[in-house]
């Protein structure tokens, strides 16, 4: 029944997600494609508070998860190869979906003692003036992301360990719980702090190692492209080929960007600056490293494997991706999965719980600090628990959620398009 519901959401939410990009990619004007202005905007100084350097790595913490390594596995495993090539068609399109939700975040954004705080749900209350709407958005994401996101982050790790060492997942939860409450205990400044010093070395870590497995089999690259291609168009058997195909390469990439989510405007939101349109274009610089570089580099290290030899019951996706690593580089290779997948996980774990903290503050004025501690709690159990259970049934539970977040986003961005326009509008006059 889950499945039939995850389904049926998705082709839903696809048409949504692909319409509203192409939609405000035409009517912003290929917005996505303008690389100048992103960087641009990147490196500039804020006059307090958090840097857009830094709102981009606590994005990049979330975005850059299990959905980059054991999700891409996961989609070529279920999806064929041809699911790569969507992923990036999704990336491209859903970028000026990311400008859209990142410029209503920063506009609607509401202050906290020393930051800010926003995202789809404050845009939906004082934007589209609904804060029933607003309260059910928030309220999935505290249940998606922890009640559910967050437990794939757990369990993926126990499952990378387990194929170095066997160690009762039990251990690994606690320790996994350990270092997570050491860090969001003390708040979104903590947890800025270390996101901006993971996620760039993790990034390069990652990507430096896939550029040289990449080397090695270059003679395949060519062979690999025509085939992500023709996959992709694989019109002979419409239902089971090129739409699942097609479905399944949209969910993996909009689970790994976040694009259209909303998700990434809540961390977005926590710069102090007049300028929404500054701040969605350096986000929209999130979409491209972890599409065109994550995601390609793991779907490369995969596909220049034998990993279709596996036969694998209650699949994660990090199984496939560990055994390509281990396929190219030996022993080493699962050492080289496991660094990445903590590193990977722990950001997105922080940021993850981020969005989550932000949600609940929507329902308080001055949310009460037991309020907080029993959310810190939740999440902590959430880990734990994410570390012994199904990895099937926590993939169906959090792409229903995801689904039915993308819907609402959809809905809520496109009633409030006059707005983002105005602001790119804005943002090119006092430009000039």
């Amino acid at each position: 029944m889950l499945l039939f519901i995850n389904r049926l959401l998705w082709m839903i939410a696809t048409i949504f997600l692909v319409g509203i990009g192409i939609y405000f990619m035409i009517n912003l004007k290929f917005v996505q494609f303008r690389f100048k202005e992103m960087f641009y905007n990147l490196f500039k100084k804020p006059t307090k508070g958090i840097s857009s350097f830094e709102s981009l790595m606590l994005v990049l913490g979330g975005r850059i998860g299990v959905g980059s390594i054991a999700g891409v596995s996961l989609a070529i495993y279920l999806g064929g190869m041809g699911s790569i090539f969507w992923m990036w068609v999704i990336a491209f399109i859903s970028a000026s979906t990311s400008f859209c939700e990142t410029v209503l975040g920063v506009k609607f954004k509401e202050k906290d003692d020393d930051v800010y705080k926003g995202g789809p749900s404050y845009y939906i209350k004082n934007g589209l003036n609904n804060k029933v709407l607003g309260g059910i958005y928030a309220i999935l994401i505290l249940v998606s992301y922890i009640g559910g996101f967050l437990g794939i982050q757990s369990n993926t790790i126990c499952k990378s360990l387990n194929e170095m060492v066997n160690i009762n997942p039990y251990i690994v939860g606690i320790v996994i719980c350990l270092i997570t409450s050491l860090i969001i205990h003390k708040g979104i400044t903590k947890i800025v702090k270390v996101t901006s010093k993971i996620v760039p070395f993790m990034t390069l870590f990652y990507v430096l190692i896939a550029i040289y497995i990449l080397i090695l089999n270059i003679n395949l690259i060519p062979g690999i492209l025509v085939g992500i291609v023709k996959s992709a168009f694989n019109f002979k058997s419409f239902f089971t080929g090129f739409l699942a195909t097609l479905i399944i390469g949209v969910q993996r990439g909009i689970f790994s960007s976040e694009a259209g989510l909303g998700t990434g405007a809540i961390a977005a939101s926590t710069i102090d600056t007049n300028s929404p349109s500054s701040q969605g274009f350096v986000q929209m610089l999130g979409i491209y490293i972890t599409t065109m570089f994550i995601c390609t580099a793991t779907a490369i290290v995969v596909l220049t494997s034998n990993y279709d030899i596996l036969n694998i019951s209650d699949v994660n996706g990090i199984e496939i991706t560990q055994y390509a690593f281990s396929y190219h580089l030996g022993s080493i290779g699962k050492i080289v999965t496991f660094i990445s997948i903590v590193l990977f996980s722990f950001s997105t774990i922080l940021s993850g719980y981020y969005n989550g903290e932000s949600c609940l503050k929507y329902f308080f004025k001055k949310v009460k600090k037991s309020y907080l501690s029993i959310l810190k709690i939740c999440t902590l159990l959430v880990l734990f628990i994410g570390s012994i259970i199904s990895s099937n049934f926590l993939w169906d539970l959090v792409d229903v959620m995801v689904a039915i977040l993308a819907i609402i986003n959809c809905y809520a961005i496109y009633k409030l398009k006059d707005l983002v326009k105005e602001e790119l509008f804005n943002y090119k006059r006092d430009k000039v």
